[in-house]
């Protein structure tokens, strides 16, 4: 059993932190297929200190969701501490700190995957949020910023001596975005290197993925970021992957069509129809990705506006095998 700081995972597989993916509605669905702890949307620390309201929606928690990663960003140590303090009493199982995101205005700014080119201020960061909170506390790093800054193990020994409590490692540095195949080596050495749970990140798409980096890299427990998007039903199957040595794959179309409509329908509830509908666009898109008929389906979901419009055209036949 995989253990981050005082808390248990029943399995080791994580839902990774992704913006625009991992609100609530999506999370519950996450945690009821297996996920044993799913990781929220990157909040930013001064987003919350100025009391922004989009921020304080992102840190919505549902009371049957298993144990969920509130993740900040930021890059002052004394305001990460703050923040991390004011909201401690929130229902979150685990803190943890963003140094691996890699959009422009996030970096452009020196935070999350920029902290990365500053080992003494991630070491700072970590060390003010750890003595701020009692909650454990982890980071998310890369393997590095680029091909010539290549420093996931001194990072990730440097949070080791932080006091987090684990690391996790997505395999592409920062200059590579998604592109190309995640480096699996990196997490290896990682893992050599510190004591605390290391966490392998990139390229799990299905449980065999997710077997294989953990046999050849060693890592406690896998986070699953594109792979999850419009699939929650990996988690399923890995746990069915590594208790019974197969699992289901793709659900049949009725299920399928179930889990969308509860899902546009906590959606709503979430954020209203408007947003809603509109968010749910680009999740029905990955849902039937790989079914037959599923280009068709994108262009038709583009032009739903409104609740009713989701609801007659999910009742009717969307896709065929």
């Amino acid at each position: 059993m995989t253990r981050i700081g005082n808390v248990e995972l029943k399995n080791p597989f994580i839902l990774a932190p992704m913006a625009g993916v991992c609100d609530m509605p999506y999370r519950l669905i996450c945690s009821e297929m297996g996920a044993a702890l799913c990781c929220m949307e990157m909040v930013s620390a001064k987003a919350v200190l100025y009391k922004n309201k989009n921020s304080d929606k992102l840190m919505e928690i549902h009371p049957d969701e298993g144990p969920v990663s509130l993740q900040l960003f930021g890059k002052e140590p004394e305001i990460l501490a703050e923040i991390a303090k004011k909201i401690e009493e929130r229902p979150f199982a685990i803190l943890d700190i963003n140094m691996g995101c890699p959009v422009p205005k996030v970096v452009n700014n020196g935070e999350g995957s920029a902290l990365m080119k500053d080992p003494l201020l991630a070491g700072r960061i970590i060390e003010a949020v750890v003595k701020a909170i009692d909650k454990p506390v982890t980071v998310k790093i890369r393997k590095g910023f680029d091909p010539e800054h290549i420093n996931a193990v001194e990072i990730a020994r440097i949070a080791q001596e932080s006091g987090a409590s684990a690391v996790t490692v997505h395999g592409r540095t920062r200059e590579q975005y998604y592109e190309g195949e995640a480096d699996w080596d990196i997490i290896a050495a990682v893992k050599a290197a510190v004591n605390i749970p290391v966490i392998g990140n990139g390229d799990i798409f299905k449980p065999e993925d997710a077997e294989k980096m953990m046999k050849l890299t060693g890592c406690d427990a896998v986070a699953v970021g594109r792979g999850a998007r419009g699939n929650p039903f990996i988690f399923k199957d890995l746990i069915d992957h590594f208790e019974k040595g197969s699992y289901e794959g793709k659900p049949p179309i009725s299920e399928l069509v179930s889990v969308i409509r509860r899902h546009v329908l906590m959606e709503v509830d979430h954020k209203g129809e408007y947003t809603a509908i509109r968010e749910m666009r680009k999740h029905i898109a990955w849902y039937t990705a790989g079914y037959h008929g599923s280009a068709a389906i994108r262009r038709r979901v583009n032009e739903i506006g409104t609740l009713e419009e989701m609801e007659e055209f999910l009742s009717n036949k969307i896709l065929d095998r």
